[in-house]
């Protein structure tokens, strides 16, 4: 009996397990499946990519000072970040892969980059 594609639903012609007619049909099908979950985690991998953009263009020199107001105006979201650091002293870092930082008095941040 003839088998149909996944996607176009035409003839398939070839290996008897095969599900597709071409590699751009296997392709569609694929995408269309995976499109949500894709788009989602698309979305967030950008706003990190754009967090860390803005802490590294911030703080060239390892270890900096600024204000919420500086990281808002460039767009930086305080939702999204990689990993949290509770240091012995009771601090609590957020990092952005090897950028992070922590909120001082009046809102102000330092940031610091951590040694990979």
């Amino acid at each position: 009996m003839p088998k149909s594609c996944l996607e176009c639903e035409e003839k398939i012609m070839g290996r008897e397990d095969k599900k597709f007619c071409s590699d751009g049909c296997r392709n569609a099908y694929n995408n269309k499946i995976n499109k949500d979950s894709n788009n989602l985690m698309r979305n967030i991998n950008n706003k990190l990519r754009k967090n860390y953009r803005i802490l590294s263009e911030i703080n060239v020199e390892g270890k900096t000072k600024t204000s919420r107001s500086k990281l808002l105006s460039k767009g930086f979201d305080f939702e999204f970040f990689t990993s949290i650091l509770h240091t012995k002293t009771g601090n609590t870092y957020y990092f952005l892969y090897d950028q992070g930082y922590m909120a001082l008095e009046n809102e102000y941040y330092v940031l610091v980059r951590k040694d990979i």
